[in-house]
């Protein structure tokens, strides 16, 4: 069968390898669907991460399917099962030995780790199914943000994970909520999925339009804007201290987005203005709402897959994932 492997920075091929055989603990998932991540782009950019010498790294995690095969010892599913695959329990397409970009897939070890797969409804298209994972990460952003009904937010990034935060706040009883990109398609679903107001930093000054958006104020006269909750998801590395300087009294930052450089902050404005500062990443024990999530939303989330390809134009449907400015969330499905 064809895999999606990484070999080298820049370096991704489709090869041709066996198919998988189902150990006694394990299950193999027929995959559906599979969408692809910013982190895969990275993985691609910065090359194989499996940390073992020069072994290619199989790519693909945000997926669903039927399951195929079960080992001896699984009792808690049945060939033909519709699943979301949760990857975390084996590293899937993060640097471990198996990846969801591929007609078929292992599941190590499901005896004894139950929650390396979920359950779905038949309801649930399978396409709707394989953003379970992206939705989890935004989820669990919000979630760190604590946010209650009636605050104001603000979400800066429009990819996946940052639309995902918009329908997770609005989840939470938000309705005030600002997504900022350099994106107008991506700001444009952004607004579909319930953002209440969009910004462009290449058109508008944020602070200021955040200003006039959630109000004004001065502390320590020095300006701030009313906004109680940012969510930092677009990776930019200006945010953060732009976030840190407008910020008023009491506000919470959330940061989800992957950096990879350092960046120096001033913390005598998170000293001044007492800001909650919380790191985020994974979904420790949010898919299960997120499936309920998916299951109620019915055409609500139509707009958050931009695009979908099928298996044989992977590296087409890559290369549209590559431009941000875009595409939202690029989906590969294969024959069910």
């Amino acid at each position: 069968m064809k895999i999606a492997m990484v070999y080298g920075p820049g370096e991704l091929r489709l090869d041709t390898i066996e198919l998988p055989v189902v150990g006694p603990d394990d299950v193999v998932v027929k995959v559906a669907a599979c969408g692809i991540c910013g982190s895969d782009l990275t993985y691609v950019k910065l090359g194989s991460q499996r940390g073992q010498g020069d072994l290619p790294m199989p790519l693909g995690h945000e997926l669903s399917g039927t399951v195929a095969s079960i080992g001896a010892n699984v009792r808690q599913y049945s060939a033909g099962d519709r699943v979301i695959v949760n990857p975390y329990s084996n590293m899937i397409g993060n640097g471990g030995p198996e990846g969801g970009f591929a007609p078929y897939l292992l599941v190590r070890n499901v005896t004894g780790n139950p929650k390396s797969l979920l359950p779905m409804p038949d309801s649930l298209s399978f396409e709707r199914a394989a953003i379970a994972e992206p939705m989890g990460v935004a989820l669990h952003a919000v979630n760190r943000g604590k946010p209650k009904p009636g605050q104001r937010a603000v979400v800066f990034g429009a990819g996946p994970i940052g639309l995902g935060a918009i329908v997770g706040l609005r989840r939470r009883g938000l309705t005030d909520i600002v997504s900022v990109d350099l994106s107008p398609l991506r700001l444009s679903i952004a607004r579909q999925l319930g953002a209440s107001a969009t910004v462009n930093p290449q058109e508008t000054d944020v602070a200021l339009r955040l200003g006039e958006i959630h109000g004004e104020d001065t502390l320590f006269d020095l300006p701030v804007v009313g906004t109680d909750l940012f969510i930092e998801a677009s990776g930019a590395a200006s945010v953060i201290p732009d976030v840190m300087r407008m910020c008023r009294q009491g506000a919470r930052l959330v940061v989800v987005a992957m950096h990879a450089k350092p960046i120096e902050v001033d913390f005598r404005f998170a000293l001044m203005k007492e800001l909650t500062i919380a790191a985020s990443i994974g979904y420790p024990d949010e898919l299960p709402e997120v499936l309920d999530m998916l299951t109620e939303a019915e055409s609500e989330l139509d707009a958050y897959i931009s695009h979908t390809f099928g298996f044989d134009d992977f590296l087409d449907a890559f290369a549209v994932a590559k431009d941000p400015a875009g595409a939202g969330k690029v989906m590969v499905t294969f024959p069910l």
